[in-house]
């Protein structure tokens, strides 16, 4: 069935990587997805946080619910391919494949509709807005009720992974991903010529001092998977700063300085001890240069895991659909996913899709203007997620 599908999903994913929008900016997208849930005769509410949607797909018996999620938003980023598809909207593009997110959920949700009479339970489908962004559309349609009426048991999640060859799919169990939080640190010293030392406190020397003793105090060791641990406790961790702005020139000491960092980590405790420590160690050393600190942490998604056996399940249903050869297992990893929201609500699995093919050289890594998918990958995606959706939900007899 999935592969009778195909042309029309890659249809769909294309429409929407030419036509991408930002964040809770997504109307015309959600206007698209509801019009081919209309098409196929999928119920939906559409309207949550403005342009999220959820569409429900009743089995032949009441039992479990699952939730698939898909997310709609694009990025700020200039495409630079050349295909036909390209985005139509300036500086806009799919360079998250959140675009393939979608067709493959829609294709599977074509699926589970004309099976429906074969599988016991629900099938809830969730189009959400705005990953890339703080507060994450998960946590906001989380909030408006989307894992209640019916309750969800259990959620199941793709992202591409163009480092993985179309063909294959790959599952981690327990932690996956870091939580995430956003480092915003103003240092004011007082300006000056630079010249007359005597009459001036440098925020640059400030900012140095606080940049090093960061550094020192949560070093990381690299382990095996190239993941960054904490030297101490070896809790995964990553405290980096990536801007300091001062405007001041060669011979101009600016009145203050602009410092921007993240905060990643996979425990709580740890997370709020950083925070902690951070604004410790940056009021001490304010103090001790005379200086004033702005410090603004902006709490972001929280770690992602996986469940034990919702992940086992879905691993073996991988085994069963593609051949154990076409199954990996998955390292840690710091970046971070909105989907952890629900991951930390019900149990979840969240894997990935291989969508590279460097034959063809299809290798381009997520949030760069040349991604883009070997198209193959989306047969692939929806006939997968639909058989693990009948596996954990059962057969109807």
């Amino acid at each position: 069935m999935a592969a009778g599908l195909s042309a029309e999903v890659i249809s769909i994913r294309r429409h929407l990587h030419k036509y991408p929008e930002l964040s809770f900016q997504e109307y015309k997208t959600a206007e698209f997805v509801a019009s081919l849930l209309e098409a196929h005769g999928i119920p939906y509410t559409n309207g949550i946080v403005n342009t999220g949607i959820v569409a429900v797909i009743e089995g032949k018996r009441p039992g479990k619910t699952i939730l698939l999620r898909a997310d709609l938003d694009a990025l700020p980023i200039q495409e630079k391919n050349t295909v036909d598809y390209a985005s139509c909207n300036d500086g806009v593009m799919h360079a998250c494949g959140h675009d393939v997110h979608t067709a493959s959920v829609l294709g599977t949700a074509i699926i589970l509709n004309r099976l429906k009479d074969q599988f016991e339970g629900t099938v809830k489908i969730m189009f959400q807005p705005g990953e890339e962004v703080l507060p994450g559309g998960a946590s906001l349609m989380i909030k408006a009720g989307v894992l209640q009426q019916p309750h969800v048991d259990l959620a199941l999640a793709q992202h591409v992974f163009p480092s993985m060859e179309t063909g294959k799919v790959g599952f981690r169990k327990g932690m996956y991903m870091a939580s995430t939080d956003e480092l915003h640190i103003t240092i004011s010293g007082k300006g000056g010529h630079a010249a007359m030392a005597a009459e001036y406190n440098n925020p640059l020397v400030v900012a140095a001092h606080i940049i090093t003793e960061i550094e020192r105090e949560f070093s990381v060791e690299t382990d095996a998977e190239g993941v960054a641990r904490h030297t101490g406790n070896q809790i995964p961790t990553v405290v980096v700063f990536g801007k300091i702005e001062g405007k001041g020139a060669t011979n101009v000491i600016p009145e203050s300085v602009y410092m921007a960092g993240t905060l990643r980590t996979m425990n709580e405790q740890w997370r709020a001890r950083v925070k902690d420590r951070l604004r410790e160690i940056i009021g001490g050393i304010c103090e001790a240069y005379k200086a004033k600190a702005d410090i603004n942490i902006i709490d972001g998604y929280p770690f992602l895991i996986n469940d034990d056996v919702v992940t086992e399940i879905c691993r073996q249903s991988a085994i069963e659909y593609l051949g154990e050869e076409h199954v990996e297992d998955l390292p840690l990893r710091m970046t971070a996913e909105d989907f952890a929201y629900i991951s930390q609500e019900v149990p979840s699995c969240f894997y990935r899709l291989g969508t590279g093919n460097k034959q063809r050289g299809i290798t381009a890594g997520v949030h760069t203007p040349t991604f883009d998918i070997d198209e193959e990958a989306l047969r692939i995606s929806t006939g997968l997620m639909a058989w693990m959706t009948v596996k954990h939900l059962g057969a109807a007899n």
